[in-house]
């Protein structure tokens, strides 16, 4: 797959324009935002961000072709999916590469994205089966009772940067498939993976209209939330946003599943192997330079762990290898862009302010240390602070970088009281040998997805993601079987023939008889 249609070389910088109804929709509002290489810190696209006018257009691409597409049979929906399977699997590597140019997370980390959004779509081509109702003969005398799920009609979905291909395909594969029409919102920060996805679908040979795609910023988002035609929206960001969208959205009629933030912990037993406990907290915490709603952000160290893990994490963090993400050997690359590193700096200068100790400060690495022409990209290196109490910013919110806090607590109970106490409920982890006391956590804790001895426990495909408290707004969790029922409504149908009806008006409730 060479470079898409949407970028049209203007010098260095490349037009990253929307996808409707089957082709590239150069935009019209006059309005661009800055696409940046996060590593160089340079300008390399320029994205249209839609108006009002556009965002009609692409409902309206999707509204006139949704009832062809819903009346197609399943498996003929599947045979689409699976076409896209494999085309996604043929050009994975090049997805990847959008994703590091545009976000900055190393290209084996990219990868990684690109595969487990593959998994959904492989969910996905199982639609037959999974449509498929139940029924019951005989439900009461000549009659017959059964359920069917049928398709919403458009829905739509508003996505973040830090997973420009995955967290799309956590909504878009399993709503098309269950026959709706989608609309993507990606984030303006990282938007080339969008239009190579649509490219793709179409070569799949998926109809016009069915995928669109509107670039776009805030003015796009409350379009969508607020159209009459748009039936479902899907959302994954900040909880302060997340509570916006699911709260717009439900005003306007509209079934939404919104996504927030997240502030997870990851306990350390003194059983546990520390060696894996480090690898764990250091690979969980600067993967993807901590820019993952499933990032651990607070190690919780239990009795003597804390003395034993602290020198070994402060050695590791020192070491880590900070890089342009295409560098073969890198392990954490820059950030996102050059507003979220000032935030997160400013928030390790807070830490350091409430009397957390810094172990490592990671406002000292500059570019030039990640390598050549990197001078001017959006770094910041991996930060270790211990003694975090409750009390505190860097504890209580969302950093969303490289800024790993420990805490301390003498036990079990303490350290589990301590996490359900957060208002995020997102994902936890517990390293430990012992099974009673990972039965025990497992069931205790307040968190939507548990890990034992599992640092990242992103639930695959079949499965379903989602937490509890203020890091999710809405009934129902994202893809697996929960995915399918939000993107459906369910029919239950009850029949019975001229010939097995008695004579005569009824008046009282129908009963089994």
């Amino acid at each position: 797959m060479n470079a898409p249609d949407s970028t049209r070389a203007a010098g260095t910088v490349a037009s990253i324009d929307h996808w409707i109804d089957g082709k590239v929709v150069p935009g019209q509002s006059g309005r661009t935002a800055d696409v940046f290489n996060p590593a160089s810190g340079k300008v390399t696209g320029k994205v249209a961000l839609a108006s009002n006018a556009e965002v009609a257009k692409a409902v309206a691409s999707a509204q006139a072709a949704f009832p062809k597409w819903a009346e197609t049979p399943p498996i003929r929906r599947a045979r689409v999916m699976f076409k896209f399977l494999e085309l996604l699997n043929q050009h994975r590597d090049e997805l990847a590469a959008a994703i590091t140019a545009e976000h900055g997370k190393v290209l084996s980390d990219a990868q990684g994205e690109v595969t487990r959004g593959i998994d959904i779509v492989e969910f996905a081509c199982g639609i037959p089966q999974l449509l498929k109702g139940q029924y019951t003969d005989q439900v009461s005398t000549g009659i017959d009772n059964w359920t069917m799920r049928q398709p919403l009609g458009v829905v739509a979905g508003i996505t973040p940067f830090n997973f420009p291909c995955m967290v799309p395909m956590w909504m878009y594969p399993v709503a098309i498939a269950a026959g709706n029409a989608f609309i993507l919102k990606p984030s303006p920060l990282d938007p080339t993976a969008s239009i190579l996805m649509a490219r793709l679908l179409k070569e799949a040979g998926l109809p016009d209209g069915i995928f669109n795609v509107v670039q776009g910023d805030k003015e796009s988002v409350d379009a969508l939330l607020e159209h009459p035609d748009v039936k479902a929206v899907s959302f994954v960001g900040s909880t302060a946003v997340a509570q916006k969208i699911y709260e717009t959205g439900a005003r306007h009629g509209k079934r939404v599943q919104a996504l927030g933030g997240a502030k997870n912990h990851m306990v350390v037993m003194p059983d546990a192997d520390m060696d894996q406990a480090v690898d764990a907290l250091i690979g969980s915490a600067f993967g993807s330079a901590g820019e993952r709603c499933m990032a651990i952000s607070l190690g919780v160290l239990v009795g003597d762990a804390a003395d034993r893990i602290m020198p070994m994490l402060a050695e590791r963090t020192k070491q880590l290898k900070v890089k342009n993400g295409v560098e073969s050997d890198a392990e954490m690359g820059p950030i996102v862009s050059r507003a979220a590193a000032d935030r997160i700096t400013g928030y390790i200068g807070t830490g350091a302010q409430e009397g957390a100790k810094l172990v490592v400060d990671g406002r000292g690495f500059k570019g030039a240390m990640a390598g050549a022409g990197c001078d001017n990209g959006f770094w910041v290196g991996g930060t270790l602070f211990d003694n975090v109490t409750p009390d505190m910013k860097i504890y209580k919110e969302e950093i969303f970088g490289p800024v790993l806090g420990c805490v301390r607590v003498k036990d079990l109970a303490e350290a589990t009281a301590l996490i359900n106490s957060h208002e995020y409920g997102n994902g936890v982890s517990l390293f430990t040998r012992d099974g009673n006391t990972a039965r025990e956590f497992s069931r205790r804790v307040q968190v939507g997805m548990v890990g034992v001895n599992v640092p990242i426990p992103v639930p695959m495909a079949w499965h379903g993601f989602g937490g509890w408290k203020k890091s999710l707004f809405g009934d129902m969790h994202a893809y697996g079987e929960e995915g399918v029922r939000f993107y459906t409504k369910q029919k239950s149908i009850m029949q019975r023939w001229p010939e097995s009806i008695g004579k005569g008006a009824e008046f009282v409730m129908p009963t089994a008889n």
